[in-house]
């Protein structure tokens, strides 16, 4: 099984047992409010996403649990072909755990499966999110008026790129 460690996470695979932590986050409308989906309103929903989180860890992990204290605030890798996304309970904001997550995981996806880049797509008015992508290194290499409507309201997106740093043989 595959487990990154930080300072202060342990980022790793899904498991059942994570269930209510999950749902917690799923249902925040403060942490979904920039999704492609609605908050989950219904505890059968989270399951559900979980079990194919599940599902897609085999044989290799994408997609992490964000683990502190452990409890799972949180979920971040590669959700789609090399997209990278992330969400992180509300009340864990401006402490710089994604950052964190991210200088864990950005290695690894480039060293340790090869991935030749890694895209994001964020809302620009998710200013944190822009500002985290922008830190780890993603550079915008777009934008797009109108890509995602959620409960009746359209939201736009900015795109980012982010490629291996040249290594010396």
């Amino acid at each position: 099984m595959t487990h990154l460690l930080t300072q202060r996470l342990v980022l790793r695979k899904a498991r059942i047992a994570d269930l209510e932590d999950l749902h917690a986050v799923y249902s925040d409308p403060l942490v979904m409010r920039y999704w492609s989906t609605p908050p989950h309103d219904d505890i059968a929903l989270t399951h559900r996403n979980l079990k194919r989180l599940i599902a897609s860890s085999e044989p290799v992990v994408t997609y992490f649990i964000i683990e502190r204290a452990g409890h799972a605030i949180g979920c971040a890798g590669v959700h789609m072909g090399d997209e990278v996304g992330f969400l992180l309970r509300s009340d864990h904001w401006q402490q710089g755990l994604m950052s964190e997550a991210l200088g864990a995981l950005i290695p690894y996806f480039f060293d340790e499966l090869r991935y030749t880049q890694l895209t994001a797509d964020a809302d620009p008015m998710n200013a944190a999110s822009v500002a985290t992508l922008t830190s780890a290194g993603f550079v915008k290499t777009g934008e797009a008026k109108n890509t995602f409507c959620v409960d009746g309201v359209w939201s736009d997106s900015v795109y980012f790129t982010l490629k291996p740093k040249h290594r010396a043989a």
